[in-house]
């Protein structure tokens, strides 16, 4: 029997992945159906960076969303920046201290005063 980290590994490592870059590209025409400013503040590697997605709320705080594996090996999207919004601020401070440890990193910004991700996946806000 095998445990749930050894799944989630596997999981990772035999599943097709969709280009980084293509992602990206749809994530922001997601949001431009709904008439929501999106856009590509960082670009990172086409094929394979880790995507870091902001949601600025408009009103001087965001919420900043990277890809997470459960330990059962379920995709989700997880609130790195915890449970409730911080300031623009401390995002951007996140966000550089990722970008120090991956160059490669792609940081989309989405515009949305009602704190919209537009993520297809389950989402935990990091509050459990």
């Amino acid at each position: 029997m095998t445990s749930p980290a050894a799944r989630a590994i596997t999981t990772f490592m035999t599943e097709p992945r969709l280009k980084s870059g293509l992602w990206v590209r749809a994530l922001i025409r997601r949001c431009e159906v709904e008439a929501v400013p999106a856009m590509v503040v960082r670009k990172g590697d086409e094929a394979a960076g880790n995507v870091y997605v902001t949601v600025n709320q408009l009103d001087g705080t965001a919420r900043v969303y990277n890809r997470a594996f459960r330990g059962d090996g379920t995709k989700v999207w997880m609130c790195v920046t915890g449970a409730e919004p911080v300031g623009t601020r401390d995002a951007d401070a996140y966000i550089a201290r990722q970008q120090e440890f991956d160059p490669d990193i792609w940081v989309v910004e989405i515009e949305d005063k009602q704190g919209r991700h537009f993520l297809d996946e389950d989402v935990d806000l990091g509050d459990s």
